[in-house]
Order: structure tokens, then C-alpha cells, then sequence
């Protein structure tokens, strides 16, 4: 195998040549073994830095301060690494130290080593083309780093949302399904008043419908950027007029409609819009959670439980146990929510943990928003695949708890008041007797054909008010 040197202010290192990364990298990826998981798991954020270092390389043309030649070798190798051919070059942790200097270096010098090439040299040959001097000309870690971050997740939050877009779709086409399914309502896991199984599914259509809204709205806080910002949003080592050029650059190439910060101070510390995005993700997650626990209690049993709805079967339950079926797919959906939540108090005691002009925790912040969009969106292919499109109703069951529940009183308020429907609900409760019988054969409060009205599907389903 043969090698290059490659050196920097800590001394030389011999980088294997087939390698596009150089000795930065090289050191980052020797001292963060933290997750396992590197930049390359996350292709949005290397086309986002992609679109970062070409937009700065176009503004620096323009602003005079790159040559020609060398702004096109960077283009050349910033549009190489968006298409994907050289993830495997981004080796460099997701959780690193160094506020993502490291990702941040990790792209200069493969878009540095590309380009070389692109201009006749040999990778590492820096005098030409240089990964700090050119590709990362007019810039510092601490705007391209936040900026790329925010494209990436703005990208990945579109992916995301689509998914909890089919999520929706799925839970409303059961509920028109299961419209005239007749159910038992329940609060706090006792008998209520009755409903259909289909407006149950439709409301869990409905509140995944308010949280694809309110992430759409959180998702606009990413299009502020602080791009042109470097070291702590002065400005230093950029030419007048980079900033603004840049990121007109910036939304052209990714075709996201960022927009550069008022206050670039302000923007280089603050991370106030991942706390609130990640706040409304957990948000979904706990409701989604929510969503799969009513799922496992709809489907209990078969025989002792509610037994109103079938899961489809995915998996033998027991080791020991004949016959067992577990809610396995809710369960899984479950623990990915619980994740989600966890993420949520990372993100938090980052976004806290920043001090004076920068917040060095961001790469953490990053991790945990990718990995939670990344794991809820896996958790919601699964649970519309694996579970909900399956889903059928024991429409017997489900009616015949409604007419034997003593719940359905409620009905007869209107008509026979609060105190006789109290009566009416001991007597069932202690005698074991139908509220049927005990109001229309015992005590014959009202008609056969009063109950028959009172008691209609129709009714049942969209009540009206009955009071004689």
C-alpha cells in the first residue's frame, strides 16, 4: 500500500493514498470512537456540506479573493461529493469534540483531494489546492458546520413528515373502514359512552395530522443561517459582500430557501431552533407512543382482553407459551418513541451547555436529531407496513360490550335524569341484570320502540338529543 505525507502543526502522519481524507480527518478518526456511526450514515448532511463549499467557493470567485481555476476545482469536487460517490470518504464520528471541526475538515480535504486531481495534481499535493487556504477560504467551522447541519436536517425533517403523512392516511382509511363498527368508549379504562371503532382510528388520523403541521412549521426555523458568520459572526478573514453572496449561492445549489441571519452574533451561539424542533418531535413521539398502547389494549387478549381488534400476527410470542401472539410491532414503536424522548433532554442539556459565542455540543445535537428522524421514521414504515394496513375489527365483540355495558345509561339522561340513570346503573352493577331489562321490562320507564331509538346504530354513532 503506498502512502503520503501529510503534515500539520502537531507533526506528520503517512495517509494511505487510496484515502480522499487527509491527516485532520485521520486524527479525528483515531480519537472519536464514540457511536460507531459516522458522517458517511448520514448522506443529507455530506450534500449539504457539499452545497456549503461549493456556495462559498462561488462567492469567493466572485468576491475576488479565489482564483478561477481553483473556485472550479473546489465546485468540481463539491458537486462530487453531493452525488454520493465518495460517502464512504466521511469517516469522522457523529459525536466528535471540536464543535464539528472535524466534519468540518473531513469534507475540506476530500473536496481539496478531489479537485487536485481534477487539475492534474496527486491527492495531497496542498500547495495547489489547499483544504483550509481554499476549500474552507472565507470560512470557520463554526458557520459551515451550523449551516450544513441545518440544510441536512431541513432535508431529513421533508422525509420525515412524508412519512407521518402516509401514517395519517393509514389510520383514516381504517377509520372510514371501520365506520359503522360499533364500540365502547372508555376514560380512564372504564366504560364510558359508545362510538364507532372507525371515529377512534379517524382521531388518530387527525392528531398525527396537528404534528405533520406543527413540524412543518418548526422545520422554517432552519432556513436562517449564519453562513459568512466564521469565527464568532464578525465577519473576520471575509471579504465585504461573501456572506450575503454566499448563501444566495446556498439556496440556488440545494434549492432550500435559506436566508442569512440578521444578528450573526446571535446566530453563531444560539440553538434555540433545535430545542424547539426536537421539542415538537418528541411531541409526536409521545402521542405516536400513546397511539401504539391503545393499539395493544384494543387488541388484548384474545379471550380475556378487549378483543375489539385483531393485529396482524408477526411472530410466535413465547418461548414456553402455544399459540401466544404478542403486539410485537406496537411494542418496537414504542421503545423507538422512548428514544425519541430521551433524545429530546440530550438536545436540551446541549443546547444549555453552550457557553459565550459558540456552543461546542452541537454535534450532539445533530446525532440525536438524525438518529431520532432517522429510527421514528423507520418505527412509522414499520408500524403502517406491519401493522395498521392489517388491522381488522371483531365487530361482534365490540357491539355486544356495548349493549352489556352499563355505560349506555348516559343515553337515558335526557329522558329519565341523573338520579334515576344512577339507580338504574347500581341495579345493573350489583344484579348483573341488562340496563334493558331493569328500564324498559322492570321499572318500564319508557317504550320498546323509545329504547329502539334511543339505542340505533345511528344514534349511538352521531348522538342527538332525545329528552322525551
Amino acid at each position: 500500500m503506498t502512502t503520503r505525507k501529510e503534515h500539520d502543526f502537531l507533526g506528520e502522519l503517512e495517509i494511505p493514498n487510496h484515502l480522499y481524507y487527509g491527516i485532520q480527518t485521520y486524527r479525528a478518526k483515531e480519537n472519536f470512537h464514540i457511536t460507531g456511526i459516522p458522517i458517511s450514515k448520514e448522506p443529507y448532511f455530506i450534500r449539504a456540506l457539499g452545497y456549503v463549499k461549493k456556495a462559498a467557493a462561488l462567492a469567493n470567485r466572485d468576491c475576488g479573493v479565489l482564483d478561477t481555476k481553483i473556485a472550479e476545482a473546489i465546485c468540481v469536487g463539491s458537486d462530487a461529493i453531493v452525488t454520493g460517490k465518495y460517502d464512504d470518504q466521511f469517516v469522522s464520528d457523529l459525536i466528535q469534540g471540536g464543535a464539528g471541526t472535524s466534519c468540518n475538515m473531513n469534507a475540506n480535504e476530500v473536496i481539496a483531494n478531489i479537485g487536485l486531481e481534477y487539475l492534474g495534481y496527486k491527492k495531497g499535493q496542498y500547495d495547489f489546492l489547499h483544504p483550509n487556504n481554499h476549500v474552507n477560504c472565507s470560512q470557520s467551522t463554526n458557520d459551515a458546520y451550523p449551516t450544513a447541519f441545518r440544510i441536512a436536517l431541513y432535508m431529513k425533517m421533508g422525509d420525515f413528515i412524508a412519512k407521518l403523512q402516509l401514517l395519517e392516511k393509514a389510520f383514516a382509511d381504517k377509520g372510514k373502514e371501520f365506520n359503522r363498527v360499533l364500540k365502547m368508549g372508555r376514560t380512564q379504562l372504564q366504560d364510558a359512552v359508545p362510538m364507532t371503532l372507525g371515529q377512534e382510528f379517524q382521531a388518530f388520523a387527525t392528531t398525527i395530522g396537528e404534528d405533520i403541521n406543527r413540524l412543518q412549521e418548526a422545520r422554517q426555523l432552519v432556513l436562517e443561517v449564519n453562513m459568512g458568520a466564521t469565527a464568532i459572526g464578525t465577519r473576520v478573514n471575509a471579504p465585504d459582500g461573501y456572506a450575503e453572496k454566499c448563501v444566495e449561492y446556498l439556496a440556488k445549489e440545494s434549492g432550500i430557501p435559506v436566508v442569512l441571519a440578521p444578528d450573526l452574533i446571535e446566530a453563531t451561539g444560539d440553538t434555540g431552533a433545535y430545542v424547539q424542533i426536537m421539542g415538537t418531535l418528541k411531541r409526536n413521539a409521545i402521542k405516536l407512543s400513546k397511539i401504539c398502547n391503545d393499539l395493544r389494549l384494543l387488541s388484548s387478549g384474545p379471550r380475556t382482553g378487549f378483543n375489539e381488534i385483531n393485529l396482524p400476527p408477526r411472530q410466535p410470542g413465547s418461548s414456553i407459551m402455544p399459540g401466544k401472539v404478542n403486539p410485537v410491532i406496537p411494542e418496537v414503536v414504542n421503545q423507538t418513541c422512548f428514544y425519541v424522548i430521551g433524545q429530546d433532554l440530550t438536545v436540551t442539556m446541549a443546547a444549555e451547555a453552550g457557553q459565550l459565542q459558540l456552543n461546542v455540543m452541537e454535534p450532539v445535537i445533530a446525532f440525536s436529531m438524525f438518529t431520532s428522524l432517522e429510527y421514528l421514521g423507520n418505527a412509522i414504515e414499520t408500524l403502517i407496513d406491519k401493522c395498521i394496513t392489517g388491522i381488522t375489527a371483531n365487530e361482534d365483540r365490540a357491539r355486544e360490550m356495548v349493549m352489556n355495558s352499563i355505560g349506555i345509561v348516559t343515553q337515558l339522561n335526557p329522558i329519565l335524569g341523573y338520579e334515576e340513570s344512577a339507580s338504574i346503573a347500581g341495579e345493573a352493577l350489583k344484579t348483573g341484570k341488562s340496563v334493558h331489562d331493569i328500564v324498559v321490562n322492570e321499572r318500564k320507564l319508557i317504550s320498546q320502540e323509545k329504547w329502539d331509538e334511543v339505542f340505533s346504530i345511528e344514534n349511538l354513532i352521531n348522538p342527538r338529543f332525545i329528552n322525551k
